[in-house]
C-alpha cells in the first residue's frame, strides 16, 4: 500500500471558469468527502497528482493549510482527448477505518498443455479493508488449469484483514477451448479428393 504526502490548497472559487483557471496554473481542482462532514474543496498540483494515481488505490495523505487529512481517490475525471485530469473526488478516511475499494486481479502460472484461452470474466474484485493496508491487487494462479475450468471469486485468497464483497460465486476467471479455423470450401472439397 502506498502512502504519499501531497501539499494541498482549500479553494474558495467554485464552477467551469474557476476550475479552467485552476487548471492553467498545472493544478487540479478536488472536493474531500466523508465521515459526514461539509465537503472540502481543494487544489492539487497537477504532475503530483497524476505520478501518485498511477499507483492503484493510493493513499493520500493532504496538508491541507496545516492540518493534514488521509484520502483515497474515489473518482478521477480526465480530458477524453488528452488524458489529463480534470477533477478527483476524494473519501477522507481514518486509522483502522474499513473502506469498500476495487483492486486488479493478475494471474500467474501456465495453462495446461493444449489449445486454450484465458479469459478475464472479471478485471477487478470488490474488497472491503482497512483503508491504510489497501492491497494493490491479488493474484491468482492458473497453473494447470484447462478448458471448461474456472476461478470463483470465493477461490481467490485475499490477504490477511481484507474480505470479498464481490458475489462470491462470480466467475472471475474462465478457460476456453481455442476454436480451430473453420474449413474452407476448397480446403475441404481438396481434403475428399485427397481421401479419395
Amino acid at each position: 500500500m502506498a502512502e504519499l504526502k501531497i501539499t494541498s490548497e482549500t479553494r474558495t472559487e467554485f464552477g467551469k471558469g474557476a476550475a479552467r483557471r485552476i487548471r492553467r496554473t498545472n493544478k487540479v481542482p478536488a472536493v474531500i468527502y466523508g465521515h459526514g462532514a461539509e465537503p472540502v474543496h481543494v487544489t492539487l498540483p497537477g504532475h503530483a497528482l497524476m505520478m501518485a494515481l498511477k499507483t492503484a488505490n493510493v493513499l493520500l495523505e493532504l496538508d491541507i493549510d496545516g492540518r493534514n487529512e488521509l484520502v483515497i481517490p474515489k473518482a478521477v475525471q480526465r480530458n477524453p482527448l488528452r488524458g489529463d485530469i480534470e477533477h478527483v473526488d476524494l473519501l477522507a478516511v481514518k486509522l483502522g477505518e474499513k473502506v469498500t475499494v476495487e483492486i486488479n486481479i493478475l494471474t500467474e502460472g501456465e495453462l495446461a498443455p493444449g489449445q486454450h484461452l484465458l479469459e478475464y470474466v472479471l478485471n477487478t474484485l470488490s474488497v472491503e479493508t482497512e483503508a491504510t493496508h489497501i492491497p494493490e491487487s491479488v493474484t491468482v494462479s492458473v497453473q494447470g488449469l484447462t478448458s471448461g475450468d474456472a476461478v470463483l471469486a470465493k477461490d481467490i485468497t485475499l490477504p490477511s484483514g481484507t474480505t470479498l464483497v464481490t458475489d462470491g460465486d462470480a466467475v472471475v476467471l474462465q478457460v476456453l477451448s481455442a476454436q480451430a479455423e473453420e474449413p474452407t470450401e476448397e480446403s475441404a472439397s481438396g481434403d475428399a479428393a485427397a481421401e479419395a
